[in-house]
């Protein structure tokens, strides 16, 4: 069978009851491999001390508000150019998700940030664009709770998404840009990460975790997604045939 066959939303669902447990076991060893490593591998920054082990969930929390509406900005592209079935149902379910791991990026930022930079919060550039993102993100999920014709939402959600999108290389490249508190990139670099192995190892096996754990997170919100549609239009013929 072809990719593109599970495009059917109920060819969709048998793959997703059949692969979500297998995922589930790996997000789960996974996330078991990298606490074990942080807690009890990885060493403390000569500066920072202990503090530093919030990076290994900070990092993760901010690839992964970036990665959410990058997936959500594909699905609205297949929404508006190719209607595929399960594209709107994708975006849909990705805004919350993308909206909780940006919010614990920030949060966890503010936690790392006030014993570093001596402050809770700065309007630095970095700062103020994933603030922007996270506010994009509760747009994006009142749009769509707003308009009860879900052809409208998909298709006035999927247009706002792609606007938005503009902000991601912002957030990216701000370090570079202007003059921020944040350190420039130091794990995807052309002449290599700036970071010890023994940090460096169980930050990407963390991110690695929280990766898989947005997939399961995904599957399970579209199969709902795709649930809660099907009884809405059972209700709907319903009553229709009663009037």
């Amino acid at each position: 069978m072809r990719l593109i066959d599970y495009a059917n939303p109920t060819r969709f669902l048998g793959l997703v009851s059949k692969i979500l447990p297998w995922i589930v076991a790996v997000t789960v060893a996974t996330f078991a491999v990298g606490l074990w490593l942080v807690f009890f591998r990885a060493p403390a920054d000569y500066q920072q001390g202990e503090t530093v082990k919030i990076m290994y969930i900070h990092v993760p929390f901010a690839w992964l508000s970036m990665f959410c509406y990058v997936t959500m900005a594909g699905s609205a592209f297949g929404t508006l150019v190719w209607r595929h079935p399960l594209a709107d149902v994708s975006a849909k379910c990705a805004a919350p998700i993308g909206a909780a791991f940006t919010f614990l990026a920030l949060a966890t930022g503010s936690l790392w940030g006030k014993p570093m930079w001596g402050t809770w919060w700065v309007w630095d550039a970095r700062l103020t664009s994933v603030l922007v993102l996270f506010i994009m993100y509760l747009g994006l999920i009142a749009l769509q709770e707003t308009i009860e014709d879900p052809a409208r939402a998909a298709k006035a959600s999927a247009v706002l998404t792609l606007v938005g999108l503009v902000n991601i290389p912002v957030i990216k490249f701000s370090v570079d840009w202007w003059n921020t508190l944040h350190q420039p990139s130091s794990v995807f670099r052309m002449s290599g990460s700036t970071i010890d192995a023994s940090m460096l190892v169980p930050l990407l096996i963390m991110a690695v975790a929280f990766s898989l754990l947005f997939v399961v997170i995904h599957l399970m919100a579209m199969r709902n997604e795709i649930l809660r549609r099907r009884i809405r239009t059972m209700r709907m013929i319903e009553a229709a045939g009663a009037e």
